[in-house]
């Protein structure tokens, strides 16, 4: 895929995590999903500069206000800001993801007071940071939305519950950590939402089996995709 290719959509520069081929990505003749010839490329988008444009500038400098008069350096809690496609995302350094949320939501300037939910991405080549939490937020006062996007690595997926400052966030945070594995530090009661609670495992992280999966109907078992019969 050539640079040109990647910027389509407004996206330049992009941080290539991974290439792909192929529905689930196994080799040989085991991919049965009719994708085998799809070719994919997982990108994220980098830091943005200034100007960001729009109102993203004056609601960066108010966050930045902020966390200077709560005593805190900005650069050890805003990681980096990232504009994509038109819609600006905070990467918060995960301890002090509850107090950006709080100032996110309570500064009359910025006033994003409605939680849209929290979902959760596993990136197993983002070595260090492979676990994402992304959080979208909305004005009502001043119609506009925002994201706060958190990461935690897989050998110490915890971060803060904002379940005290969103009190909706409280279902959204425990299907991100039934399907994904990410731990919701105080949150109030972090059970699963789609699975058993006796199911070992998180069945949305990449690194989860594909299939080989016992149902519960006379014994059968759904085989995974790489030793399913090929049609092509």
């Amino acid at each position: 895929m050539t640079d040109n290719e990647l910027a389509r959509g407004g996206r330049t520069n992009l941080e290539i995590i991974r290439t792909g081929h192929a529905m689930w990505g196994v080799d040989g003749t085991g991919d049965t999903s009719g994708f085998d010839t799809l070719k994919r490329t997982v990108t994220m988008a980098p830091a943005a500069t200034r100007p960001y444009g729009s109102w993203f500038d004056e609601a960066v400098d108010i966050l930045i206000e902020l966390i200077t008069a709560a005593g805190h350096n900005p650069d050890d809690v805003i990681e980096k800001v990232v504009i994509d496609r038109g819609d600006l995302i905070i990467f918060v350094v995960r301890e002090h993801s509850p107090m950006v949320a709080k100032m996110l939501r309570d500064d009359q300037d910025l006033r994003f007071e409605l939680c849209l939910g929290s979902s959760a991405v596993h990136y197993p080549e983002d070595k260090g940071r492979e676990l994402h939490a992304f959080t979208a937020l909305f004005s009502i006062t001043h119609n506009r939305k925002i994201a706060m996007e958190v990461v935690a690595p897989d050998a110490d997926p915890h971060m803060p519950t904002l379940v005290g400052v969103y009190p909706g966030n409280d279902w959204h945070e425990r299907e991100a950590w039934d399907l994904m594995g990410i731990v919701f530090d105080g949150h109030p009661g972090l059970t699963r939402t789609a699975m058993p609670d006796d199911w070992v495992g998180h069945p949305q992280r990449k690194d989860y089996p594909l299939g080989g999966i016992p149902v519960e109907y006379k014994g059968a078992v759904v085989p995974p995709p790489d030793t399913r019969r090929s049609y092509n």
